[in-house]
């Protein structure tokens, strides 16, 4: 059984690239935007578009813009061949660039015998490239958008939604009142990390992904790719495969500047408050109707693993091994109305065939199957926790005098509660370990030691 793939994309790329297509698949990267790879003229090829129900014209000729303002540079980037509106059939705005021998999803790459020597040598490479994107002039990048205040910027993002979240005001304070002294604004790649770099035997192959790209300080790179999320379980400190000393070590060799670990863990803290706020806006591409995905649904869930993670940076929290509640039973309400399979039977029916019996066509279709068995999982855990989670965090907001997580932000927000106050933090770390539990119970523990 084989993906189906519109005949009028294929048609479209070949008269793009002025050769027929052949091997047109979609690759299961991607999460805002579809990557699809194909064969023409001899050569393998990648094309980059948004999704046709989101088109984001002007935002796909940044990226445009980004490319070619970073093969000038020297950064490594795949040579990009064509950039259009997608009126030319295509369907949506689109990047087509040449398609690349090497590795990028992090299990691998962070795990497989195949890639252990090329691993230590990563961490430095990162920096070094780093350097020379930072380098490049931000007059080469003129659509790009200037992040002159990224922390009011992120906080008028967050409070858009209208949804209050204690650890998010934790977090903006601890940032707020320690804010580092600006520096001249730099090209940020914005989304510099372990999975959006192809690797190959000689280390970084290719820097992609630069949809969030713009002008600021260039020190958010560097905390962002230090953020634990992009380790993918594994302890060192950059991606999981080296030291921040290595980091900086190529980022003075590239720019002779070295920087500073204080600035450099604030923005650590920043990305992770930041990557909360990321997947809201991911997730309400769902919520809201503009995309219904699976994918952008679970994101939703990661938030507060975003938070952990920000707790963690700050010394505020630490890892826990956490046992998976889904392995337990579900408390039993009576009185019980409706027929076995129960609920909790039922999930774990549909959840067992996504991941044991399902066959997928493609693989993107198989990414999307565990991510909807996740999804299932989840769930499942809800049913078990769920209950006793909301008795014991009423009687942490009723302990600080508050009505509810509403009352809990605002009061931490303007300064009524102490930020560093330790019945406020523990407060806020058991909310969030408590989500982190449904959510992903193993994101809790300690990283693998390699």
């Amino acid at each position: 059984m084989t993906a189906v793939v519109p005949d009028s994309l294929s048609d479209a790329l070949a008269r793009v690239v002025g050769a027929p297509v052949t091997d047109l698949h979609r690759l299961s990267a991607g999460a805002s935007r579809e990557t699809w790879s194909f064969d023409a003229g001899g050569r393998g090829l990648v094309l980059r578009r948004d999704p046709p129900e989101v088109p984001e014209p002007e935002g796909m000729a940044r990226e445009a813009e980004c490319f070619r303002a970073a093969a000038r540079a020297g950064v490594p980037i795949p040579e990009l061949l064509a950039a259009g509106d997608g009126s030319d059939g295509v369907g949506s705005p689109y990047l087509l660039m040449e398609r690349l021998a090497g590795e990028t999803l992090p299990p691998r790459l962070l795990r497989s015998e195949r890639w252990a020597a090329v691993r230590p040598r990563l961490a430095r490479q990162f920096g070094e490239i780093l350097g020379r994107i930072h380098a490049i002039d931000p007059a080469e990048v003129p659509r790009l958008e200037h992040h002159t205040d990224a922390l009011t910027l992120l906080r008028e993002s967050h409070a858009a939604f209208g949804e209050p979240r204690p650890a998010m005001e934790l977090v903006f304070r601890r940032l707020a009142e320690t804010r580092p002294d600006p520096v001249p604004p730099a090209l940020v790649h914005g989304d510099f990390r372990n999975g959006n770099l192809l690797v190959d035997d000689s280390g970084v192959r290719a820097v992609l992904d630069w949809e969030l790209a713009h002008v600021g300080d260039p020190r958010e790179d560097l905390g962002w790719v230090c953020a634990r999320a992009w380790r993918f379980g594994a302890a060192p400190e950059v991606g999981g495969y080296g030291s921040r000393e290595e980091l900086f070590a190529g980022y003075e060799a590239a720019t002779g500047v070295r920087p500073d670990p204080e600035v450099v863990r604030w923005w650590e803290v920043f990305a992770c408050a930041r990557w909360a706020v990321i997947c809201r806006i991911q997730a309400e591409r769902h919520l809201g109707g503009s995309e219904r995905s699976v994918e952008m649904a679970v994101l939703g869930r990661r938030i507060a693993e975003a938070e952990h993670d920000a707790l963690l940076a700050l010394g505020l929290t630490e890892p826990a091994v956490v046992a998976d509640p889904v392995r337990g039973p579900v408390p039993v309400e009576e009185p019980v109305v409706h027929d076995r399979p129960s609920v909790d039977e039922l999930l774990e029916a549909v959840t067992g065939f996504l991941r044991e019996e399902l066959v997928p066509p493609d693989p993107r279709t198989a990414y999307l199957a565990k991510v909807a068995a996740n999804a299932l999982t989840i769930a499942r855990r809800e049913l078990r926790l769920g209950p006793a989670q909301r008795v014991e965090h009423r009687a942490r907001l009723h302990a600080l005098g508050c009505a509810d997580d509403g009352e809990l932000a605002a009061r931490i927000r303007d300064g009524a509660l102490p930020a560093d106050g330790p019945d406020v933090v523990a407060a806020v770390r058991a909310s969030v370990t408590a989500q982190v539990a449904v959510a992903n119970p193993r994101y809790l523990a300690p990283p693998h030691r390699t």
